[in-house]
């Protein structure tokens, strides 16, 4: 978990994580900036080696810092210094904005690798593909705020093996691709207690208690909360721990940033 905070989150970064395997590494979302990179540094990540990246939504706090990650690559290939290909999966919102902005904002020679060192791929519901050793599936999670995507990646025969909701409660068009998840990825914007302060559903957000009554719906073995605001920083964990678990009956985990999660 490089960063585990919401858009303005002080005390954490931006949500966005990467998911290894057999030395492959996929990044999902890239948060505000790019303090992206040090938190790369930080966990020894070469950037070099992330070849997949998923971006979910069109919004800064997760779309930015994969414009680095695109400048890096561009750079790199226009010297002739970088010799692989680099993945970008996203819906046509994310897509667009990357590539005008990109096209623009870069050296010609850094924008004539798009296309070419930098590939876009342009995501639908339910579309599937190979990364990381792992069939990935990408689907709708059906916001009213903008497109949003999010994943269901298959291991050990279930396809739904890990399940990522993106940064909106759960909606139940999503169920096809979360029911039975060994792992549920569930954004939580504040405790159930703290939403008259907050106002989570205002901002197209959920409580910890929602998170752990969808986990428990769906019968996730494991519920992963994230995406959240700084109330709390130094003992989150006990306090949404202690709010989940009188809704959800499985195991819990309220991650720090740079936290590593054996899945």
């Amino acid at each position: 978990m490089l960063g585990t905070g919401n858009a303005f989150a002080y005390e954490h970064y931006n949500t966005c994580f990467t998911i290894s395997h057999n030395n492959q590494i996929m990044l999902v979302d890239g948060g505000g900036g790019n303090e992206l990179l040090h938190r790369l540094k930080n966990k020894s990540i070469d950037w070099q080696d992330i070849k997949h990246v998923f971006v979910t939504h069109k919004h800064i706090d997760h779309i930015l810092g994969i414009v680095w990650l695109i400048r890096l690559v561009c750079q790199r290939a226009a010297a002739g210094k970088y010799n692989d290909t680099f993945h970008i999966y996203a819906n046509a919102d994310v897509v667009n904005i990357l590539q005008n902005f990109t096209s623009n904002a870069f050296s010609k020679s850094q924008a004539s690798q798009l296309g070419k060192a930098v590939q876009f791929i342009t995501l639908s519901h339910a579309d599937q593909h190979e990364i990381i050793g792992h069939t990935f599936r990408f689907f709708d999670i059906g916001s009213t705020k903008c497109d949003q995507m999010g994943f269901a990646m298959e291991n050990n025969g279930n396809p739904n093996y890990l399940c990522c909701l993106g940064d909106e409660p759960y909606n139940a068009i999503c169920q096809p691709f979360a029911q039975n998840c060994t792992w549920l990825m569930h954004e939580s914007f504040c405790l159930f207690t703290e939403a008259d302060d907050y106002q989570p559903y205002e901002k197209h957000h959920s409580t910890v208690k929602d998170a752990a009554q969808a986990a428990q719906k769906l019968n996730a073995k494991n519920l992963i909360i994230y995406h959240t605001n700084d109330a709390h920083a130094n003992n989150r964990k006990q306090i949404y721990t202690n709010e989940a678990s009188l809704y959800y009956s499985g195991n819990i985990h309220i991650p720090n940033d740079l936290e590593e999660i054996e899945i």
